[in-house]
């Protein structure tokens, strides 16, 4: 490279500076996609090669060029943008990047919201399924998308959920169009040039004033049993807990199934560390709403015995099993079927582990047997007190 420098220019519709004119005049070489080459004019004998051709070979003649070299990009290269590309390749100081208005700022501008809150995804080149996991958990996203992974796909996975999409299309370029629609109503064309904003009005309504972008993680976790509202003990207690999320790592874009959630506690927790959760559960379901509603997070409640309840349900990362009831077996098969990353399961009898086992025999398996003891106070001193012995079984997809 030697003194020359690659300047990246964003593009948001708006005229060229001084300063981004000056470069791409100055250019020995205009690399960008083929509506960046249209939109922008670039000088009469300037060699200009298209990014989507051919990424690779595109990037080769940027690094290569004989003088300073121009990448056009849309709106803010630093956002899920060419720019990590280019310092994969170039130390800092062989770059100049020149920012326009990133798409997802003019997307929530355009819809009159506030994004310090807000979380934002790619969907463009990447699986959907997070993104989507993502806006089941979260009541305010920002998804870029793609062709095959847009409004439309997107409004598909989450019907039922009572999320509204706000679709911003051709952002700061002629046709601009902005539309405020419901997963259920959803047309099925949009101009491939779109950012999908997903918001739940109920949560998202006031939200808190933070001090940090994006979404805070929870101070605690595994919380105290008195924590939650249950009925007659129907609760995973807080140091079985504390395993379980340990072995389920749930995360932001994971979709976790809580089957027979009692309580909910399980799944609550993994939705305040960030993932979506659908919550199983064949008696009183109203424990699992009111934890839910207490701890502001949105888990999805189904109302139904298990394995039957799942048939209809997208397929999950993770997958929690309470109760080790007599259909555990068959129940941890189906789960199994639907390739989940990781399969925990809590029995309070030893004569389910084997079928358990043979059940979740395609993943690594391995368990723990947790019987803890709990300081109480006896008579003015400090004993003991034990806890029902759960055995957990768990099993990781190779």
């Amino acid at each position: 490279m030697g003194d020359r420098v690659i300047t990246v220019i964003g593009l948001d519709g708006s005229p060229l500076s001084g300063l981004a004119r000056t470069r791409l005049d100055a250019a020995a070489l205009v690399m960008g996609g083929r509506r960046h080459l249209r939109e922008v004019a670039v000088p009469a004998g300037t060699p200009t090669v298209a990014l989507r051709d051919d990424p690779a070979e595109a990037l080769r003649r940027v690094l290569d060029a004989d003088g300073d070299a121009v990448v056009l990009a849309s709106g803010d290269p630093g956002l899920f943008g060419v720019l990590r590309l280019l310092r994969e390749r170039l130390p800092a100081e062989a770059l100049e990047v020149l920012p326009a208005v990133s798409s997802v700022a003019l997307a929530f501008a355009r819809a009159g919201l506030s994004w310090d809150d807000a979380v934002v995804v790619s969907a463009h080149g990447r699986e959907l399924r997070p993104a989507v996991a993502v806006c089941r958990a979260h009541p305010k996203v920002a998804v870029l998308t793609a062709p095959g992974a847009g409004p439309s796909e997107l409004a598909a996975a989450l019907v039922g959920t009572g999320r509204r999409l706000f679709v911003a299309e051709r952002l700061g370029l002629d046709g601009e169009r902005t539309t405020w629609t419901t997963p259920e109503a959803c047309p099925g064309e949009w101009d491939d040039l779109n950012v999908v904003l997903v918001v739940d009005d109920i949560r998202a309504v006031a939200p808190v004033k933070g001090w940090i972008a994006g979404r805070p993680q929870p101070s605690q976790w595994a919380l105290p049993d008195d924590a939650f509202a249950h009925r007659d003990g129907m609760l995973t207690k807080a140091e079985v807990r504390a395993v379980a999320l340990a072995r389920l790592g749930p995360r932001l874009g994971d979709l976790v199934w809580d089957i027979g959630a009692g309580s909910g506690s399980v799944g609550v927790e993994c939705a305040r560390l960030g993932a979506a959760v659908i919550a199983v559960e064949k008696g009183d379901t109203s424990f699992v709403e009111a934890n839910a509603k207490a701890f502001d997070v949105d888990v999805r409640v189904v109302a139904g015995t298990a394995p039957a309840a799942l048939q209809a349900l997208p397929d999950p990362d993770l997958v929690f099993v309470g109760g080790g009831g007599r259909d555990v077996e068959q129940i941890v098969r189906d789960a199994v079927a639907r390739g989940p990353r990781t399969v925990v399961v809590a029995l309070a009898a030893l004569d389910r582990l084997a079928g358990v086992q043979a059940a979740l025999s395609p993943y690594v398996v391995d368990g723990v047997l947790l019987q803890a003891s709990r300081l109480r106070d006896l008579a003015g001193a400090t004993a003991l007190a034990a806890t029902n012995p759960v055995l957990l079984v768990w099993g990781n997809r190779t």
